[in-house]
């Protein structure tokens, strides 16, 4: 069945410029039609779905001629970053990510949301299916439509601008794990609580987390230039897009072995801090046993006891007690233990 619920938004584009067309399969059409009369014309369609039920993805690709195995792909999603080819036409596979604010995640501990966006590229048409609540392609869409130069770059000037979409969110995510990266790592070396290594390990989750939706990504990207579908003069931006990708897996690369390290100090730091209150607390005991073993002793009922018929003698025993209470509490002292 057509698309319905699940479109965005779709359009006809001929020479950069948008042209109003009432359908998806009148659009697709009218820019056949455009490219056949006219040598070298670059009109595509361009059709943006929210995750679509499976029935509207079939008749997309019933529409657009698009392979099997890509559309179960595109409805089953949670799929890895990919490229494939289909004949003359692509299939990609980019995963989203999003940083969320404490709280705003689905637990109150996630730091990143994932997502995934799926574009079938063929040589007069854009097809893109996102799955998850972030990284919409509304902005992109607006900045190509108003810059006509862009647009007229055709299908693969519309995958540029995707990808360099989605890279540059993982920028932005990356450079804000950073920052939360280095808050952690000055609160562990000031102080560490068991609150603060649950706040480490799920940090650490989360990197692992960004690493898996990053990394594949970095080799079909690297191959893509090569592709036959994208114009030699596109495929310069392509390789742009390659160095920041490199980029950010780099720094995601460093950020998780940081954290690995961050996570290490404070279980080590916890460690201390555990075995210090354990000193302190065997010396506080150390030194109440004496007191607590002379009034023992000096407790039980027998008739002869030393110095029991004294005048001084409760005092005296008194002053044992402070004296070795004393010396010992100093002895900890000197020794690091108070």
């Amino acid at each position: 069945m057509p698309p319905v619920e699940s479109v965005v938004e779709f359009g006809a584009y001929v020479h950069g410029a948008k042209v109003a067309a009432p359908g998806i399969i009148e659009a697709l059409h009218l820019v056949r039609e455009h490219n056949k009369s006219a040598e070298g014309a670059n009109a595509f369609v361009w059709v943006g779905l929210h995750e679509p039920e499976a029935p509207e993805v079939e008749w997309l690709a019933e529409v657009f001629e698009l392979h099997p195995l890509s559309v179960e792909d595109a409805v089953k999603a949670h799929q890895r970053p990919k490229i494939e080819r289909y004949a003359d036409s692509l299939f990609m596979v980019l995963k989203t990510v999003a940083y969320l604010d404490p709280g705003r995640g689905p637990g109150d501990n996630e730091i990143i949301a994932t997502g995934e966006i799926m574009v079938f590229l063929g040589a007069d048409f854009v097809v893109t299916v996102r799955h998850g609540e972030h990284c919409p392609l509304t902005a992109v869409r607006e900045r190509l439509e108003d810059k006509p130069k862009l647009m007229s770059r055709g299908p693969a000037g519309v995958l540029h601008a995707i990808a360099d979409h989605v890279v540059d969110q993982y920028l932005q995510v990356s450079d804000l794990m950073q920052l939360e990266l280095e808050d952690v790592e000055a609160t562990v070396f000031a102080d560490v609580s068991s609150r603060d290594i649950n706040r480490i390990y799920q940090l650490k989750r989360e990197m692992l987390e960004m690493k898996r939706a990053v990394t594949p990504l970095q080799a079909p990207l690297s191959a893509l230039p090569q592709r036959r579908v994208v114009p030699s003069e596109m495929r310069e931006y392509f390789r742009d897009v390659g160095d920041h990708l490199s980029r950010v897996c780099e720094q995601v690369e460093s950020s998780n072995e940081l954290c690995s390290s961050i996570l290490q100090a404070a279980l080590a730091r916890s460690n201390a801090l555990a075995n210090e209150d354990m000193r302190k607390i065997s010396s506080w005991v150390a030194i109440l046993a004496v007191p607590t073993m002379i009034a023992g002793i000096y407790g039980m009922n027998f008739d002869f006891m030393p110095e029991t018929k004294q005048v001084w003698g409760y005092p005296a025993v008194l002053t044992v007690m402070i004296t070795a209470c004393v010396l010992l509490h100093r002895g900890f002292r000197r020794n690091g233990w108070l």
